[in-house]
């Protein structure tokens, strides 16, 4: 989208990109580390084995690896603000708060005394910080300009990136409930997480199909569309399991996806 507008500044977006991958990393190994010190992985948790809970690495070790990844990413996101893009000082210290409070997020997730994922809030933090902060943010750091209507994209990406925090969740359920993990999943049950996981493959598509109408995009834009029947022919497969264990292959194949969806409509922009 940003590289529409006469201002797009490539550098900004690459390192952004690099900030990001640096947080997911940050927020994978936060993950690891919590949910083994909380005791909530164990020999009954699903999905793949955990690394401090397998013992292939130790909880200082991971403890070590979540500082380098925090001053990694803090370091990006300093470079990308002093060296690459030109904001006035109150945009750049606006944006030191949002990567600090995105460290911090990636890290409370399930660490601490009081874990916002094991309160349910996990969805939320997800939507804000890989919806709305990711794509508004990088447009208008690749921009210098804001536009309401970007708010559509990033509530598509949003909502699909929590439909993968959603499965996972899911699939996670008993063991979640039993250890006292409070996810949404099971807040609704899974009956409802269902429910919920299909609005969230909805209503994408729908954000998406606005956008094209607000910025008059042509009609290679509205190929995106004819992705959605790839997000419901798994919705159908998952509404069919009994065994919540099953679900692991799909997170993979939301996340994929998730980013075909991303390619397709950027190039339909671009034609």
């Amino acid at each position: 989208m940003a590289s529409t507008q006469k201002t797009f500044n490539l550098q900004a977006v690459l390192m952004a990109g690099l900030t990001t991958l640096l947080l997911q990393i940050l927020s994978n190994f936060a993950n690891d580390y919590g949910d083994f010190s909380k005791g909530t992985d164990d020999e009954n948790r699903l999905g793949p084995n955990r690394t401090v809970q397998s013992g292939e690495v130790t909880a200082r070790e991971m403890k070590i690896a979540m500082l380098s990844f925090s001053l990694l990413s803090l370091a990006s996101g300093l470079i990308m603000l002093f060296y690459y893009v030109q904001l006035q000082v109150t945009e750049t210290l606006l944006f030191i708060a949002l990567g600090i409070a995105a460290i911090a997020a990636a890290i409370k997730y399930t660490t601490g005394k009081n874990p916002y994922g094991y309160a349910g809030l996990g969805d939320f933090f997800v939507f804000i910080f890989f919806g709305l902060v990711a794509v508004l943010g990088t447009y208008f750091l690749a921009t210098q300009t804001w536009k309401w209507s970007v708010l559509l994209p990033a509530i598509t990406m949003g909502m699909l990136s929590t439909g993968v925090l959603n499965l996972n969740n899911i699939r996670d359920y008993t063991n979640d409930k039993n250890k006292g993990k409070r996810t949404l999943a099971v807040k609704l049950g899974v009956d409802g997480a269902i429910y919920y996981h299909t609005a969230l493959m909805s209503i994408p598509f729908l954000a998406l199909f606005a956008y094209n109408l607000i910025i008059q995009a042509n009609w290679p834009a509205y190929l995106v569309l004819l992705l959605l029947p790839l997000f419901f022919i798994d919705l159908m497969k998952i509404r069919k399991l009994k065994n919540t264990a099953a679900l692991d292959p799909f997170l993979k194949k939301l996340a994929l996806k998730t980013l075909l969806l991303t390619l397709v409509y950027g190039i339909g922009l671009q034609i």
